[in-house]
């Protein structure tokens, strides 16, 4: 294994989105505009239920994917069709927007911790105006395996140490992984080399591929075929996003992200003229 370098480290700033929630972004700032394929990474993150409780009311997605963990606290999916999902600690929601979805995400607590990620990933231009979909994944649905060293990791997408995530149908091959280690703790993990990658460090403090990084901070990932990391005396949890990067021109308006500006100017012409849903949706 070639372990990949650390190209850049950047880490998040404080932000507001939906309804005044406040977030730390951490893909999808001036710092660190994407990583092909993934578009934004908000972390959510507090005990304080004025930052929280007006949640995210509706609001429309078109030409990409949304993907919700919860570490603590529940919210409520429900969109224009009548669909609804309940997000609790350790669930993931996968939401392919498509063609287009008006959807609102709002908390089931009026206190303690709430505590999750919303990453948004990107879609090919042959499937930005697909059939929206939902995969909704229950806790007990996402494997946890130990791996060499003691590490515990939750594959949510994508395949590591034998086991396979439960998200299927992803185009860009998505790998996700959750992995704590424990102090002083090492931890090696092969990585497709035609695959982005990135790890971002949520807890504790150590090192990625041998550079420091504490929590907040994001570690974007050279080439290679593999991601070496090990723990300080706190220990040290981190997401590991790694996808198939698709080269395509960006184009992004708020909730909508296509190819080209006239697109997006399509979007919002469907979107004021009442055109913007799927048929039948």
């Amino acid at each position: 294994m070639t372990p990949r370098p650390v190209t850049r480290l950047v880490t998040g700033r404080a932000v507001s989105d939906g309804a005044g929630v406040r977030l730390t972004r951490v893909i999808g700032t001036p710092e660190l505009d994407h990583v092909d394929p993934f578009l934004m990474l908000d972390e959510f993150r507090s005990d304080d239920p004025g930052d929280y409780l007006a949640g995210f009311p509706d609001h429309p997605h078109r030409g990409f994917e949304t993907v919700t963990y919860m570490l603590a606290g529940a919210m409520r999916h429900a969109d224009h069709a009548g669909n609804s999902g309940h997000l609790r600690a350790g669930s993931v929601q996968w939401m392919t927007a498509g063609r287009g979805i008006v959807h609102s995400e709002m908390p089931e607590q009026e206190d303690g911790l709430m505590w999750g990620f919303q990453l948004w990933v990107n879609l090919p231009a042959r499937d930005k105006l697909c059939p929206p979909r939902y995969q909704d994944i229950a806790p007990e649905r996402i494997p946890q395996v130990e791996a060499p060293g003691g590490a515990r990791v939750r594959v949510v997408a994508g395949q590591a140490f034998g086991a396979r995530g439960p998200v299927e149908g992803i185009v860009t091959e998505p790998l996700y992984l959750d992995v704590a280690l424990p102090a002083g703790a090492t931890f090696e993990l092969p990585l497709p080399a035609e695959h982005a990658a990135c790890a971002y460090a949520f807890e504790g403090a150590g090192s990625l591929a041998g550079q420091p990084v504490g929590r907040g901070q994001m570690a974007v990932l050279g080439e290679g075929d593999g991601l070496a990391a090990a723990a300080g005396t706190e220990g040290l949890r981190f997401l590991v996003l790694a996808g198939r990067p698709l080269r395509e021109p960006i184009a992004r308006y708020g909730p909508f992200v296509m190819n080209t500006e006239a697109e997006i100017r399509q979007a919002l012409r469907d979107l004021q003229q009442g055109t913007f849903l799927a048929p039948g949706v």
